[in-house]
C-alpha cells in the first residue's frame, strides 16, 4: 500500500506541510517495501486549481491514502471519487506519521476543508 504525505522537504525527517495543494513536496511511502520517494508538487506554483493538480498527481502515482491537514473541496472530491482515503496529520516529521498511520492513530478526514482562494 502506498501512502502520500504533503511534506515540507524531501525526506522522512521533514515535517508534514499542513497545506495540501500548495505543499512543496509529496513523500510517497510504500508500506510493503518500506521505501519512499519524494517529488515536487505540481500544484505548488499553479495560479489556480492547485488542489486539483496535486490530487491528480497522487492519483497518477496510485496512492491509496493521503496524510495532510486541510484538503479543499475540489481536491477532496477528486481523491474521494478515486477511493483514496484521507487522514489528518500534524506538523511533525513524516516518519512519525507513517508509524501513526500503521498503528491506526490518525483520524480519517470525512469532509473537505475550506476553499483556499488566492494561494494561501
Amino acid at each position: 500500500m502506498k501512502i502520500a504525505m504533503s511534506a515540507s522537504g524531501k525526506d522522512l525527517d521533514s515535517n508534514l506541510d499542513l497545506r495540501f495543494g500548495r505543499c512543496p513536496y509529496f513523500i510517497i511511502y510504500d508500506l510493503d517495501t518500506e521505501q519512499f520517494t519524494a517529488m515536487g508538487n505540481k500544484g505548488e506554483g499553479a495560479g489556480g486549481g492547485a488542489g486539483i493538480a496535486a490530487a491528480q498527481q497522487l492519483i497518477d502515482e496510485k496512492v491509496e491514502a493521503v496524510i495532510s491537514n486541510n484538503i479543499g473541496p475540489n481536491a477532496f472530491d477528486l481523491l474521494a471519487s478515486s477511493d483514496i482515503k484521507m487522514y489528518k496529520g500534524k506538523n511533525i516529521p513524516c516518519k512519525l506519521l507513517v508509524e501513526m498511520f500503521e498503528e491506526e492513530k490518525l483520524d480519517e478526514i470525512k469532509e473537505s476543508g475550506p476553499s483556499r482562494k488566492g494561494g494561501f
